[in-house]
C-alpha cells in the first residue's frame, strides 16, 4: 500500500520534468503596469466590452487561409471588485470558453502588480498553442498598456500552457 503512494507520488512529481507545461490548458501571467490599478481596471473592462460579440472574428484571408485568424472578439466582462477582475473569452471557431481573472495590488510606486489567469473550462483541454496566454496578452496590447514604459511580464511555460509557441496573431 504505501509503495504505491511513493510511487504515484513519485510519478506525479516528476512528470513534470516529462510534461512541461500545466496539466490543462492555462495561463498564470505577472505583470508591472505603470498606471494605477483603478486606471489598468477600467482599460481592461473598457477593451472587454469593445471586443464583446463575434461581430469583430476575423475570417479567412489570403495572409490567413485556414482559422483561427485572430481571437480579438468573444470577451465579456462578467465582474469586477476593487482589487479584482473576472471575464471569460470564446475561442472564435470551436467555441471554448476560458475563464479571465485578474488580481490587482498597488505596487507602492503609483503602479500597479497584477496576477492574470486564464483557464480553460474544457477540462480535456490539455495542449491550446498559447491560446490561454494570448487571451490575457491581446487584452493589455489592445488596451495600449503592454506598450508603455515600465510595463513588464513574467511567465513561463511550466505555467503558461504553450508559452514559447504563441501566435496571438492566431490564437
Amino acid at each position: 500500500m504505501w509503495g504505491r503512494i511513493v510511487l504515484l507520488l513519485t510519478l506525479f512529481s516528476s512528470s513534470q520534468a516529462i510534461f512541461k507545461y500545466p496539466w490543462y490548458a492555462s495561463c498564470k501571467i505577472n505583470w508591472e503596469i505603470p498606471e494605477t490599478c483603478q486606471a489598468f481596471k477600467t482599460k481592461i473592462i473598457n477593451q472587454m466590452n469593445a471586443w464583446q460579440g463575434d461581430s469583430l472574428c476575423p475570417s479567412t484571408s489570403n495572409s490567413c487561409p485556414q482559422l483561427p485568424c485572430g481571437q480579438n472578439c468573444l470577451y465579456e466582462f462578467k465582474e469586477s471588485s476593487q482589487n479584482y477582475i473576472y471575464g471569460t473569452h470564446q475561442t472564435p471557431v470551436a467555441r471554448y470558453t476560458d475563464d479571465l481573472t485578474f488580481q490587482l495590488t498597488d505596487n507602492g510606486s503609483g503602479g500597479c502588480s497584477v496576477a492574470a489567469k486564464s483557464n480553460s473550462q474544457t477540462w480535456y483541454a490539455v495542449l491550446d498553442y498559447g491560446t490561454n496566454y494570448c487571451n490575457l496578452r491581446n487584452l493589455v496590447d489592445g488596451a495600449g498598456l503592454s506598450a508603455a514604459a515600465g510595463f513588464s511580464e513574467e511567465t513561463r511555460n511550466s505555467v503558461c500552457t504553450q508559452y514559447t509557441s504563441r501566435d496571438c496573431t492566431r490564437f
